[in-house]
């Protein structure tokens, strides 16, 4: 039978290796990215005859609220496409000035209160987040 001998500095290099690819992988992990949010939101009003009331509001990370005026989905004689075109346009402006302040489009949320039988009334609600880097 043959006996394996080890040579002391062989063994060491060997554990010195070892502890140091655990001591590689236990390191901290990357720090993440710190980022500032900030959202508008559009109200856009389903209730029929154009009566209700359509906003874009902003709400900036230090407070500073705006708020645009839309227009309803709805006129006196039905659905307006004509508004609904022109509230997509003022909506892509605002994503686009973001962008180019130096926002990143982050995600969307949106939601209704459909008409009820009862008022007729809704809203269709939109929040648009956007994040960038804290310096």
């Amino acid at each position: 039978m043959k006996t394996f001998n080890l040579n002391p500095w062989l063994l060491l290099v060997g554990i010195v290796s070892i502890l140091a690819a655990i001591a590689a992988f236990k390191s901290a992990p990357p720090q993440a990215a710190k980022v500032v949010y900030m959202q508008f939101s559009t109200v856009e009003s389903i209730i029929p005859g154009g009566l209700g009331r359509s906003r874009m509001m902003t709400i900036m990370p230090d407070g500073t609220k705006t708020e645009d005026d839309l227009q309803n989905f709805y006129s006196m004689v039905g659905i307006n496409f004509g508004n609904i075109a022109n509230n997509n346009i003022a909506i892509t402006k605002k994503i686009n000035d973001l962008i180019a302040q130096g926002w990143e489009f982050d995600k969307i949320v949106t939601g209704s209160q459909s008409p009820s039988d009862k008022n007729g009334q809704g809203i269709f609600i939109s929040r648009y987040f956007f994040k960038r880097p804290v310096e």
